[in-house]
């Protein structure tokens, strides 16, 4: 927000106006500088300037020109920080858009420090050091402006910035790396300004490291030339905060006894009747404890200004929140204080820190000094090896007495209300962050230690210990829940930042540490609902989870606990918290190797959701290499656990499914199936699972009938037991509209996938991963179905770009979609775009598979189709041939996707003259596929209607004509008389077939 302001003065012909351009930290230069052309006749506009990092410097200065005159900017080395900026781009945009406006531009230097070289276009004039006529005549010069012989005065004399005013007590040092708040410097300015005369007292309210201190020492040195007298009092203890304010007393030359009563009620009295000094400031800083407070707290013509945690303030004086810095401030100095990080990553760690000041700084300390890589800080602070408090902090002007300040806060609870500091300690074992406290109330008889047991007996105690927190800014209640539902007693929950829960856990010892996080632990059991496949249950389980570690469930060798952690797992991998599952489970698996036989039920289970996990991230060696270290283990055990063996067996026939080896997998899998069966029933949920499993094997086997066939049976089964809104029925649901879509049949797909998409929208949400796969099924549907299909574009686009936010660009279910939307777009005429969507997602496939693998191998097909749309036709031919040669070798000849390659060699060979060659393949092609899919379906038709075209060019008429006609009929009575392939086959256009990259 600029900072505006105009006057008029001057002779008609020799006045001027000027824009003075400045960073907030020079206000009360530009108000001098001000004062001083509008003296001398001229219009000066203030204009506070920090311009966005994210728009191009150039626009930024050019905006400047907007104005009528010239622009004068008021510079010093923390000008070129504004942004911040590289110091390159300055440079470019000095030497280039200033150098072309020259005219229009100039400057003053503040600094006896170098600027950048490109400064010299500015030809600034250094006012450094001089004194105010010096600085005077200098700027006058610099501008070109002849000074008056009689200057005009002033109705309100800014101090020259230089002069200190004529009273200035102890106020800090000034932060030379003081970063933003310059709307909200400038709001408290105006509210002071505008208070009733007597009444102009405003206090900056907020928990401690939010920066308050450090913003009322700002205002005193920004606005100093407002004031004639500025007096800063420490308010931390009652004893000293009397002594220093009357101290004032001396300073103002009162006489008064030697007694700080007496003191007081003289600089009161002179404070109320402006004598000797009307423009005054009196700070307090650090005022808690208000009793009293209207016997110490000035009135008169001056302003007083208040830090304090004591939310009692805002029913005294005005109040003003000070909340954590902007983002693009907490990232602006971040950059400034570590030049080696980039935006997005100083973006990651304010987010970390809720943009709060203090832990920014020491961030900012450590990344600046150790040259340490963000991803290493933040894992150490993840990890608890680092704390925001670690390193005392220095060279910033934050005070070195925080703890100290945090102490007299604690003393004073420990006096006045001993039961906060009960819920204190408490909190410090769980996480910081969002803490569910009415898990107390809602478990009463959980096993709390005898001396917090006071919480769930006496109910009013328990509100005046909250109260208490909540109104010195220790702890922030929270209305509504993570759903954003109204919460009730046993639901109610507390925000502790991450500083609080660092400077608190420090301060207030470990005699009661390790009940309390017993205590936490046990709470967080009777919390467990006990069904992580529910996704009602998911808000619960998403509470739970941050607070396993810190209470110590990890280290916990009751088997209730041990259970939760695992139900937290199994909530991140059935929820799509795949990373911090996968986070989880390593922890858990570090502890509990320390006391749990490694073939331990809870070990088992532990390893089953790693498993899923690590696989779901892509690495399917590394997954399938740890299920076969539990399974030689079982092997090897004395005793059998035959349900273990089948349990890691189907992880391992996933695992199989992903590297391509799909015999081995569905040999695996079948056996699976038929254990879990013998051993549980049908209509168990391993057994369904298994079921489900055998049906991707089928698929990516290429029988799609059976598949279909034996998903179709699943679904009855898991609608029948599970019920039609339960995860495993809804992905039951959108496998059967696969193997629709694959048996050729799309109408039945789409028909079915729009109520499938609709129901995992509102049961799992828009962004969880199945329902991403849903969505995607759907989107498929509707471009094989062939209605509107100009209108999926849009859709196919938002879609890829959520995939990627979710999993990430490089994940094998993006890279799919990648290969999809590419393939779409190159139907639809984008080839450029197309190409480079096909050629990202070769080589990410190629590189997370190997390129042996089917999947990477298929992916040459898509790339022939672009290349052969580029008239590429030669380059096209190797593509197809390479594809089919590598497909045949591991698949076999009557795969659909060896089918596929086929149909599209067969088309390179006919643009490329090879007639013979397209009209053998051709023939072996359509038998296979006949055999394979059969006589109906869409791949078998387009391979017929490809054979017919060969066979016209080489010129056997009859038998093309034939198998034209037939081919027509049957696309008409399948897929309609509208589908683009059945007009495409009228109009003799080429048939084709994209490869859809599928791994299970």
């Amino acid at each position: 927000m600029a900072e505006q302001r105009r006057s008029g003065g001057g002779g008609a012909t020799a006045s001027e106006h000027i824009l003075v351009v400045f960073p907030g930290y020079h206000r009360s230069w530009a108000a001098w500088i001000e004062q001083c052309l509008e003296r001398h006749g001229h219009r000066a506009t203030l204009h506070r300037w920090d311009p966005p990092r994210e728009i191009p410097l150039e626009d930024s200065l050019g905006d400047l020109l907007l104005s009528s005159g010239r622009v004068l900017l008021v510079l010093n080395d923390w000008f070129f920080e504004l942004g911040p900026r590289p110091a390159g781009e300055w440079n470019d945009a000095l030497r280039g858009f200033v150098a072309a406006h020259a005219d229009r531009f100039a400057a003053v230097n503040l600094t006896n420090r170098p600027l950048l070289p490109a400064t010299a276009v500015l030809e600034p004039a250094s006012l450094w050091g001089l004194s105010e006529e010096a600085v005077q005549e200098r700027l006058l010069a610099r501008l070109g402006l002849a000074p008056l012989t009689t200057p005009r005065t002033p109705v309100t004399r800014v101090r020259f910035p230089d002069t200190r005013c004529d009273v200035w007590g102890e106020v800090p040092r000034r932060n030379p790396r003081f970063t933003g708040r310059d709307d909200l410097l400038t709001t408290i300015h105006q509210r002071l300004a505008d208070a009733e005369r007597g009444a102009a007292a405003c206090t900056l309210l907020g928990m401690s490291g939010i920066g308050k201190t450090q913003l009322a020492a700002e205002y005193a040195h920004r606005f100093s030339t407002d004031y004639d007298a500025v007096w800063w009092v420490n308010s931390d203890d009652r004893n000293i905060q009397r002594d220093r304010l009357g101290e004032l007393a001396v300073e103002l030359g009162l006489r008064s006894g030697s007694e700080p009563g007496e003191r007081i009620r003289a600089v009161r009295n002179a404070l109320r009747r402006g004598d000797p000094h009307e423009k005054w400031l009196v700070i307090f800083d650090g005022w808690d404890d208000i009793e009293g407070a209207d016997s110490l707290l000035p009135q008169g013509p001056g302003h007083v200004l208040i830090t304090s945690r004591n939310r009692a303030w805002s029913e005294r004086t005005d109040a003003v929140e000070v909340p954590g810095f902007v983002r693009a401030e907490s990232v602006a100095y971040l950059m400034r204080r570590a030049g080696h990080i980039s935006a997005a990553e100083a973006e990651e760690v304010a987010a970390e820190f809720g943009d709060v000041p203090l832990p920014l700084v020491q961030a900012a300390s450590w990344l600046g000094e150790s040259g340490m890589e963000v991803s290493e800080y933040l894992r150490m602070m993840r990890e608890r090896r680092l704390s925001t408090v670690d390193e005392p902090v220095t060279g910033d002007g934050f005070p070195q007495s925080s703890m100290t300040s945090w102490s007299i806060l604690l003393n004073r609870f420990r006096r006045a209300q001993p039961q906060a500091i009960d819920v204190l300690g408490l909190c410090t074992s769980f996480a910081p962050g969002r803490i569910p406290l009415g898990l107390i109330r809602a478990y009463p008889h959980a096993d709390l230690p005898e001396n917090l047991r006071w919480m769930t007996a006496d109910l009013p105690a328990w509100s005046r210990a909250l109260d208490t927190l909540v109104k010195y800014s220790v702890l922030t209640r929270e209305t509504r829940g993570p759903a954003g539902l109204e919460m009730g007693p046993h639901q109610e929950s507390v925000h502790m930042h991450r500083l609080v829960h660092d400077i608190v856990s420090k301060l207030t010892g470990d005699e009661q540490r390790d009940s309390h996080r017993r205590a936490v632990r046990t709470l967080l059991a009777e919390a467990d609902p006990g069904n992580p496949l529910d996704s009602r249950n998911w808000p619960r389980y998403a509470e739970l989870l941050p607070h396993l570690e810190p209470s110590g469930a990890l280290d916990s060798t009751r088997p209730r606990v041990q259970e939760t952690v695992l139900n937290c797992l199994r909530y991140c991998s059935r929820s799509g918290e795949y990373t911090t599952g996968l986070q989880l489970a390593r922890r858990t698996r570090r502890r509990w190797a320390g006391f749990l036989p490694p073939l331990s039920p809870q070990m088992l289970d532990l390893t089953r959701e790693e498993s899923t996990m690590v696989r779901v991230s892509g690495r399917f060696r590394e997954a399938y290499d740890l299920d076969r270290d539990v399974l030689e283990r079982l092997r090897a055990a004395p005793g059998t656990n035959p349900l273990a063996e089948l349990t890691t067996q189907g992880a391992m026939a996933s695992s199989l499914r992903h590297l391509g080896r799909y015999d081995e997998a569905y040999a695996l899998q079948h056996e699976v199936l038929e254990g879990t069966d013998r051993l549980l029933g049908p209509n168990e949920s391993a057994t369904m699972v298994a079921r489900h499993n055998l049906g991707v094997s089928l698929r990516l086997l290429g029988r799609f009938a059976e598949a279909y066939e034996l998903d179709l049976e699943n679904y009855g089964v898991r609608e029948s037991v599970l019920r039609a809104r339960h995860i495993s029925t809804l992905n039951s649901s959108s496998a059967v509209t696969h193997d629709l879509r694959l048996l050729g049949r799309y109408r039945d797909a789409l028909a079915r996938q729009e109520p499938t998409v609709r129901l995992h929208l509102q049961v799992l949400g828009p962004q969880h991963p199945q329902t991403l796969g849903a969505r995607t099924q759907l989107v498929m549907s509707r471009r094989r179905g062939g209605g509107p299909t100009q209108d999926i574009g849009p859709e196919m686009a938002s879609l890829l770009d959520e995939l990627a936010q979710v999993h990430g660009r490089e994940h094998y279910r993006t890279l799919a979609f990648l290969t999809n939307y590419g393939n779409y777009l190159r139907e639809h005429g984008d080839l450029s775009h197309a190409r480079e969507l096909i050629e990202e997602a070769e080589a990410g496939y190629r590189a997370l598979l190997g390129p042996a693998h089917p999947v990477a191998t298929g992916m040459l097909a898509n790339t022939g189709l672009v290349m052969q749309a580029a008239g590429e036709r030669a380059e096209a031919m190797a593509m197809f041939e390479s594809a089919l040669a590598g497909l045949t070798a591991t698949l076999g000849a009557d795969h659909p996707w060896v089918l596929g390659c086929a149909l599209c060699a067969t088309g390179a060979r006919n643009f490329n003259g090879r007639i013979a060659d397209a009209v053998e393949l051709g023939r072996d092609t359509v038998r296979r596929a006949h055999r394979t899919l059969g006589g109906e379906h869409p791949l078998t038709l387009s391979c017929q209607v490809a054979l017919a075209a060969d066979l016209r060019a080489a010129r056997e008429h009859e038998e093309a004509g034939k198998l034209e006609e037939d081919g027509l009929l049957a696309l008409t009575r399948t897929l309609g008389a509208q589908h683009p392939h059945t007009l495409s086959a009228r109009q003799r256009t080429r048939p084709y077939w994209d490869f859809e990259p599928y791994l299970g």
